[in-house]
């Protein structure tokens, strides 16, 4: 007997064609997923130390200093001295890096639209809401998970 396919089966599913499409999109260039996320980070957040990228990106200071010298030697990324303190570096977005950053939310927008005519327009205002209702729950249970962890890891190392 074949078990109902639920909620969570389809949203891993989606994440699964999502990463699916990445790994086709960026297939033959030094993309990864990891640098990509760096790479959006720096787009938001604009120029940053790579200890402010690794504490957003929640990696580890050598983490990030791997994922930023292959996306530096990739010409991605430049890194410069930081204002005010000479022992940090400012990492940006190199001017090519910027325009692929800008294309891909052009894609990302077209993409987005594209998704959202597979739902008949008077039930798209219900499916966002359901969809922002999902992603909030997820990460209010993904946040407390990692309290509960963090707290538990301190009453272990007193």
């Amino acid at each position: 007997m074949d078990a109902p396919v639920t909620v969570l089966d389809r949203l891993l599913e989606i994440s699964d064609l999502f990463q699916r499409d990445l790994a086709r999109e960026f297939g033959g260039s030094s993309l990864t997923p990891a640098r990509t996320r760096v790479l959006w980070d720096l787009v938001h957040s604009g120029p940053s130390s790579q200890h402010a990228l690794a504490t957003r990106l929640e990696v580890s200071p050598r983490n990030i200093t791997g994922l930023v010298d292959a996306l530096e030697a990739s010409g991605y990324v430049r890194r410069e001295p930081y204002p005010g303190d000479r022992r940090a570096v400012l990492v940006s977005l190199t001017p090519s890096a910027a325009e692929l950053m800008h294309e891909m939310q052009r894609d990302h927008a077209e993409l987005s639209d594209t998704l959202l005519g597979a739902v008949a327009p008077a039930d798209r205002d219900a499916f966002l809401r359901g969809v922002d209702a999902v992603a909030d729950r997820l990460r209010d249970l993904v946040e407390t998970a990692e309290a509960g962890r963090t707290a538990a890891r301190a009453g272990v190392e007193r």
